[in-house]
């Protein structure tokens, strides 16, 4: 059973290197870039990966379906350019492909690492994401944060086995991680423009939101960096709904 890897990338040297480190023993690398103006093409030449373009977009769901259908095998493992796949999860990977669609799977689901001011943040695990994928039973919407349809049976990895999780190596920091509340909400938009939220409503949907990330997964033991983490999460909810009353009110 073979396995290619697709790669969406728009000036992402920072990482790029390590993330195509952990993939070079799969069949084949597919890196489809938005006309990047850094050292991404370059990296990924040296890699020997198979280099395709897209127009940019502005967020990477858009290029999604036209990466995946660029890759010559069924069984696609999508990767963004900051994150590493460990040895024991391509062993993994490949192990599951061999027997998925006997057993009715067409994708999936593995667990995320993510990091923010040094930590590992217990409160943002396991983070799950659809990434092993049959590339014939699977689309992928356009809006931003959209998650795979798949046509078939899903299994998840369990969240105790972390060492099969997906390293995320962006270790954020407060400001970059504000600059991407007002950039994602902005694209929020786009899927959530008919939506109604009442004061009520907006309060407990952030307040619950902070509440799963501190309390209900763990965030508590990420001290402040792990309280910081849960307040921007639930801000970023409130800045999503924010911004829908104001275009609803300019609206009316």
């Amino acid at each position: 059973m073979k396995i290619s890897v697709v790669i969406n990338t728009f000036n992402s040297d920072r990482f790029l290197n390590q993330c195509l480190r952990s993939v070079e023993k799969f069949d084949e690398i597919v890196l489809c870039d938005m006309h990047s103006t850094d050292g991404t093409i370059a990296i990924a030449e040296k890699y020997g990966c198979r280099i395709v373009y897209h127009e940019r977009t502005g967020i990477v769901e858009p290029a999604r379906n036209y990466a995946i259908a660029q890759a010559e095998n069924e069984w696609v493992l999508v990767l963004d350019s900051d994150e590493v796949v460990p040895d024991a999860l391509r062993e993994y990977l490949y192990r599951f492909a061999e027997t998925a669609e006997q057993r009715g799977y067409a994708a999936l689901k593995m667990a995320r690492k993510n990091y923010f001011l040094g930590r590992f943040m217990h409160g943002d695990y396991p983070d799950y994401i659809i990434r092993l994928i049959r590339k014939s039973k699977t689309y992928w919407p356009e809006t931003i944060h959209a998650r795979p349809v798949i046509d078939g049976g899903i299994f998840a990895i369990p969240s105790r086995r972390r060492e099969l999780a997906v390293e995320h190596l962006a270790n954020e920091s407060v400001s970059s991680r504000i600059a991407k509340i007002d950039l994602y909400s902005d694209k929020e938009l786009l899927r959530r423009a008919d939506q109604r939220f009442s004061v009520w409503k907006a309060f407990s949907k952030c307040s619950w939101r902070f509440l799963r990330f501190y309390v209900v997964k763990g965030g508590f033991r990420d001290g402040k960096a792990g309280f910081t983490y849960a307040v921007l999460n639930a801000c970023y909810k409130f800045a999503t709904i924010a911004k829908i009353w104001e275009r609803q009110s300019s609206e009316d």
